[in-house]
């Protein structure tokens, strides 16, 4: 039977990546630590440009209250072409962060066109928001998709940990970090992150790793060469030392 990785990731995301992983001979374990639900979203007029913060705000929005040819500038290629197939044809993608996305509009916006039309999750976008007011852009910041944490982890995954099946842990976002942290606490299987290897998509997803209170310490914990997904699975090749 093949290693187990955890997938923290929230759905539909989790289906796709549980197939990469599995296509590459790891038994997939979904535990999405975030629930998310689309957020009816008012479609302002006269916006220059809309900014995707992420695959689900692409996924909350659609052509119809916006033109879909309404240039969209998405923070990523997995989010760009989330765009795309919801139907908008104007799309380009900065290099996978909230800093990237903020100098991509620096860079192709003109501050005096309009305002920006930012789609992003309940409690997300803010440090980009800040980045784009600086530059002088006006930013209309609207709530498309709301998350919330996960009631608890599926029994296939609290089996799969509690049976030492789980080689390593996949971590998109800060936020789901500390989720799926909470979530083990109250599962009684902290110790069981000792033998996990903690997979991050970012510095700041590592971050929250590090800051999980005791007894939860995972085995290592290491960061992708880019905020991407192709990036993040690249840590189970050779790097991931297998037992």
């Amino acid at each position: 039977m093949p290693e187990a990785v955890l997938v923290t990731r929230p759905e539909p995301g989790a289906e796709e990546t549980g197939r990469r992983l599995a296509a590459l001979g790891w038994e997939p374990v979904l535990a999405p630590a975030l629930r998310l639900a689309p957020r009816p979203m008012a479609a302002p007029a006269g916006v220059q440009a809309l900014l995707l913060t992420s695959r689900a705000a692409a996924r909350a929005v659609r052509p119809g209250p916006l033109p879909a040819g309404l240039p969209v500038l998405a923070v990523g290629e997995a989010t760009a072409a989330e765009a795309r197939h919801s139907g908008f044809v104007k799309v380009e993608a900065a290099a996978g962060d909230a800093a990237a996305l903020a100098q991509l509009a620096a860079a192709r916006l003109d501050p005096a066109a309009g305002p920006l039309l930012l789609a992003v999750g309940q409690g997300y976008g803010l440090e980009v928001t800040l980045a784009l007011r600086q530059s002088g852009f006006r930013v209309q910041r609207r709530v498309a998709y709301a998350a919330a944490p996960a009631p608890a982890l599926p029994d296939r995954a609290r089996n799969a940990l509690a049976d030492g099946r789980v080689v390593a842990a996949l971590f998109f976002s800060p936020r789901s970090a500390h989720c799926a942290i909470s979530l083990f606490h109250e599962a009684g299987l902290a110790e069981t992150a000792a033998s996990v290897m903690a997979l991050a998509l970012s510095p700041r997803v590592a971050a929250a790793l590090r800051a999980a209170p005791a007894p939860l310490a995972w085995r290592a914990v290491q960061v992708a060469d880019r905020p991407d997904q192709d990036s993040l699975l690249q840590l189970l090749g050779p790097r991931l030392a297998k037992r």
